[in-house]
């Protein structure tokens, strides 16, 4: 018994020395294959720094061993004893400080969410081990995608066998990589997430009395105020700022207000953002943040921060602070169709506004904007055009399917994949925003992204100068025009097919009233240059809690008449996408990842698609929700009720249902006439 308990580890430098020794079993060399704590890469110091325990903008975390060597980092925390390793609950991990600290996959998970949340990575493998002695060693594995997201345990990996080489890693890593059910998931959560913050911060503000059209480019400002100002090397030049750096300090230079619009102002000229939009959006900036001194005077904190801080500040510090611990490491690769600004204005514009029909302003949500990029078959090569881009949405949307495939062509993280990527934010999207807010609101959704701002105009889609998209060249085109402009919108898609490439795609998301008479006039323009390809029924409740309207998803191909004798229309029924809407959230009813995969597949295969790999069959009965017909020159049917026809022949199954039921009601009325008279 006294033998056994000599083997029992007694200090935690034990455990780091039997993950040693197992990582020199399996052939790695410390110093050249793996590190430990402080001796890593200055980059991955960078992406560390923060994450230390004090918030020291110096300072930076020190996982206890890491290798950087595979395609992507591994970060591995040990701690002593069997029970210290993981802390989490019902819902997933627990992401406290004292979690963090204590057990040994939530410091690493934490490592690793900070690395992504650097920017600097996408991707990390977090590997927590506890132990008592060499024979009762825990070791538990999980993939970190995402700066916020609950991260994939990885249940089949129980020792670090898989860590042995780039063939092992790799095999590995294709087993880590999320399929495309659970990225729609992740989509859907981190929107329902971001909403709860977003309904959080507009208590905050509103109980802080900050005037609601301002609150949206409040948050869009101080999220480009804590990125770290970077110039066109890669050289960092300045940090973004953190909550401790606003102080409460009352001298006008030195203002919370005043320093967030200053960061912001170094970050927008370091980019290089051409000087007439910088001069836009720092005024719409300077106009909501630092132009009320009183926002930044020592006050008492709001319940929804006062765990974040200690003592009295300045409402700029509180909301900074919310912002920064529960938004801003939304922005990363978790979902990255996730368009953040256009979901918080969304949130705020349902307080000032009602729900924003006033004034025709209904953003699209993420999975139909990703569902629109795919159906157009969105790649690296494409060229984007939106004429009425609002918060973005769609580059958005597109933008991240242009970079999945130019990441899997070329390989993540290599050189010919980064500079494809440089072109796509830099040249291939192009978006036109008239109202000046939602213009702020796009540049910073895409500069956030990594600055795709590059091709985003302040004007008049109709005024823009017709070199501008000509020299552009688009071959795909995404619409979601306001619905208050003159045929429901119709004239955006008219003009934008008039300025692309033959045989380029283009897909609009509108109104049923505008393929069923009211945009008659411009439907009959568009089909003397271009064909229908497509009309997708959408739920009624799509728009939900925003708007109720009926809307259908039109697709063309620009640059060819439409044939009335010859095109035939793919008319699909897609009112069942698996979800129902409420203003809490959406809930999943009828498997909506499978059903959003499959749309794209019937799309572009019909009734074929049921012959395709990964097609849900069961799901669906094809004969029901898809057909082909011929359209009318008349442009006002072009919607699936116009075409869809419906049995009216009596089955003796009909006739027998009815005689049953009728009876039912005869028996219960006499059974009724009979309790009256007793």
């Amino acid at each position: 018994m006294s033998e056994i308990k000599q083997l029992k580890w007694k200090l935690e430098d034990q455990v780091n020395d039997y993950v040693k020794k197992e990582l020199e079993s399996l052939g790695l060399q410390n110093q050249k294959n793996f590190n430990v704590e402080s001796n890593m890469s200055e980059y991955m110091k960078e992406a560390l720094k923060g994450s230390a325990k004090t918030k020291n903008k110096t300072n930076f975390g020190k996982p206890d061993f890491h290798i950087e060597g595979y395609a992507i980092p591994v970060v591995i925390e040990n701690k002593l004893h069997m029970n210290k390793l993981v802390s989490e609950t019902k819902n997933g991990l627990k992401m406290d400080e004292k979690s963090i600290s204590n057990y040994a996959v939530n410091g690493a998970v934490y490592y690793a969410q900070k690395m992504i949340a650097s920017a600097k990575y996408h991707e990390v493998i977090a590997i927590g081990i506890a132990g008592d002695s060499k024979e009762d060693v825990s070791i538990a594995v999980y993939y970190v995608f995402g700066a916020s997201a609950e991260p994939k345990y990885m249940s089949n990996y129980k020792n670090l066998n898989f860590l042995e080489n780039n063939k092992t890693f790799n095999n590995f890593y294709e087993d880590a990589t999320l399929s495309e059910k659970e990225k729609h998931r992740i989509l859907i959560n981190s929107q329902d997430l971001l909403k709860k913050h977003a309904n959080n911060l507009n208590v905050l503000m509103n109980n802080h009395n900050i005037p609601v059209d301002q609150r949206v480019v409040y948050v869009s400002g101080m999220l480009l105020a804590m990125q770290d100002v970077v110039n066109k090397k890669g050289e960092v030049k300045s940090v973004g700022l953190i909550p401790d750096d606003l102080t409460g300090d009352q001298y006008e230079e030195d203002r919370d207000g005043v320093q967030v619009v200053k960061q912001i102002n170094k970050y927008l000229t370091t980019k290089e953002i051409p000087v007439d939009k910088r001069t836009l959006m720092l005024g719409s900036f300077r106009e909501a943040i630092s132009l009320d001194k009183d926002r930044d005077e020592l006050t008492d904190l709001d319940k929804k921060i006062a765990k974040l801080i200690d003592g009295k500040a300045s409402v700029t510090k509180q909301v900074f602070t919310y912002i920064y611990e529960h938004v801003y490491a939304a922005i990363d690769g978790t979902a990255g169709h996730l368009d953040i600004m256009g979901e918080m204005y969304s949130v705020f514009l349902k307080y000032a506004l009602g729900d924003g029909k006033e004034i025709g302003i209904v953003l699209t949500p993420p999975y139909i904007t990703k569902m629109m990029a795919q159906i157009l078959d969105v790649n690296m090569n494409s060229r984007v055009m939106d004429l009425a881009t609002g918060s973005a949405g769609f580059l958005i949307a597109s933008m991240e399917t242009m970079i999945q495939d130019a990441e899997k062509a070329y390989g993540k993280n290599t050189t010919k994949a980064d500079e494809k990527i440089k072109e796509i934010k830099e040249k291939q999207l192009l978006g036109v925003e008239l109202n000046a807010k939602m213009f702020t609101l796009a540049s910073t959704n895409m500069i956030l992204r990594g600055d795709g701002s590059s091709n985003i105009q302040k004007g008049n889609s109709f005024d823009r100068p017709p070199k501008l998209y000509e020299s552009f060249k688009a071959d795909k085109l995404l619409l979601n025009p306001p619905f208050t402009f003159e045929e429901n919108g119709m004239p955006f898609i008219k003009h934008g097919l008039n300025f692309m490439e033959k045989g380029g795609l283009a897909a609009i998301i509108i109104q049923d009233s505008a393929g069923s008479g009211k945009a008659a006039k411009t439907n009959r323009k568009i089909l003397e240059s271009h064909t229908l390809i497509a009309s997708i029924k959408m739920p009624p409740d799509t728009f939900q809690p925003s708007a109720g309207v009926q809307t259908s998803i039109y697709v063309f191909k620009a640059g060819t008449p439409h044939n009335f004798e010859m095109d035939t229309v793919k008319f699909i029924d897609f009112r069942n996408d698996g979800y129902k809407r409420t203003s809490r959230g959406n809930y999943d009813i009828d498997h909506p990842s499978e059903r959003y995969e499959d749309i794209v597949k019937i799309f572009r295969s019909g009734k074929n698609a049921k012959k395709q790999k990964g097609f849900h069959k069961e799901l669906w009965n094809l004969d029901d929700i898809y057909f082909e017909d011929f359209i009318t020159e008349d442009g006002d049917d072009w919607n699936l009720e116009n075409h869809q026809i419906i049995d009216t022949k009596l089955t003796e199954e009909d006739f027998m249902k009815t005689v049953g039921d009728y009876l039912i009601f005869e028996i219960s009325e006499l059974l009724k006439g009979r309790e009256t008279n007793d």
